[in-house]
């Protein structure tokens, strides 16, 4: 447990042999799953006031969704369209490098404290964006981290519009 714990806090510490570590540890799947999950109850407990316990729930379930979904994105993005010449990379080296890049997710409980809401999202959200980065860059063997930025904000915008979709779908099955 204390391996998990320290490869956590070197996530967030943005640490780059960490990346490297969990992109070649096959058994690391399951730490990265944990760590999607954790971050998302994180932000589920920091907003059960206005979600409650249903809201912790679906926020797991869409989280596991939309981290397995950003990391094919990212992998066919990364590794087939925009590769560097020494790009080597699969799909679970994206799953696992991308769910260790949650961990600084787990501030986002600090929300629960009244008025932190907006600023700890904030803070939350730039700090995961540029934990995607290093782990991007890292798992695509980039020497370019403006190449790693540029797969980050395409994968985005179409995780994005698939869940716009998604939930429009939903949204008229259930009217």
């Amino acid at each position: 447990m204390s391996d998990f714990k320290d490869r956590i806090i070197r996530a967030a510490k943005l640490d780059v042999s960490l990346y490297e570590e969990v992109e070649a540890d096959t058994t690391a799947l399951k730490q990265a799953m944990l760590v999607v999950v954790l971050s998302s109850i994180a932000a589920g407990i920091g907003t059960i006031a206005k979600g409650g316990l249903s809201g912790i729930i679906i926020g797991a379930i869409l989280a596991l969704i939309g981290w397995y979904i950003w990391a094919y994105i990212t992998y066919f993005i990364g590794a087939r369209l925009l590769p560097e010449p020494q790009t080597k990379a699969d799909h679970g080296e994206l799953l696992r490098t991308i769910g260790f890049s949650s961990s600084p997710g787990l501030i986002r409980i600090l929300c629960v404290i009244p008025g932190l809401l907006g600023v700890v999202s904030i803070i939350a959200s730039i700090w995961m964006l540029i934990a995607m980065v290093v782990a991007v860059r890292q798992a695509l063997d980039y020497q370019s981290t403006l190449r790693a930025v540029a797969v980050c904000i395409i994968g985005w915008i179409i995780q994005s519009l698939f869940f716009v979709v998604l939930f429009s779908i939903i949204g008229n099955i259930f009217q």
